[in-house]
């Protein structure tokens, strides 16, 4: 089981390495002189990754980081056990500590359809028949099956929502243009 009950990330002494590195170099950190001294930064800070989706482009060059930095942010992910809490949300723990349940990311992105166990219960049937509710709504909304007050089609979605893992799968929303 992962160790979910931590102190503030700030305490951490990977993090203060990081803050102090800020402090030092920081404000001499410039994004176009990096990439002028280092004509392969985009192939060292970036990876595709394939996927049976296509490809993901994963790119960090782009970001204020160097080997320095990175060097350290990877010793703030192992401080912090980014790998067991990785493998404690595939596994279904409660790793939201705050509200004492699983995070179920993976479950809307779990395109094979793979039973994910949450309480010795698999969560899939349940995150299927909302998505497929999301779809009969969204593809309504589109086709102007659906309509306002007014029996106008809809042209615009405004999405007003706190954010954060309390929305869960009943609410998470893909937005396709019309």
């Amino acid at each position: 089981m992962a160790n979910v009950s931590r102190q503030s990330l700030t305490l951490e002494q990977s993090w203060k390495a990081l803050q102090d590195y800020y402090n030092q170099h920081g404000s001499k950190i410039n994004m176009a002189e990096m990439f002028k001294g280092d004509s392969s930064r985009f192939k060292t800070y970036s990876a595709t990754l394939q996927t049976p989706d296509g490809d993901l482009l994963v790119d960090f060059s782009k970001n204020l980081i160097n080997q320095d930095v990175m060097k350290l942010l990877m010793q703030l992910a192992k401080e912090r056990d980014v790998e067991a809490m990785r493998d404690a949300m595939f596994s279904g723990e409660r790793i939201n500590f705050t509200e004492n349940r699983a995070v179920l990311h993976i479950a809307l992105r779990n395109r094979g359809n793979k039973p994910i166990m949450v309480d010795s219960k698999d969560v899939m049937p349940d995150v299927n028949a909302v998505l497929a509710q999301m779809r009969q709504f969204t593809e309504a909304v589109r086709n102007g099956q659906w309509t306002g007050y007014t029996g106008k089609k809809m042209t615009d979605v405004v999405n007003i929502g706190i954010g954060g893992s309390d929305l869960h799968y009943n609410i998470e929303y893909k937005y396709r243009k019309c």
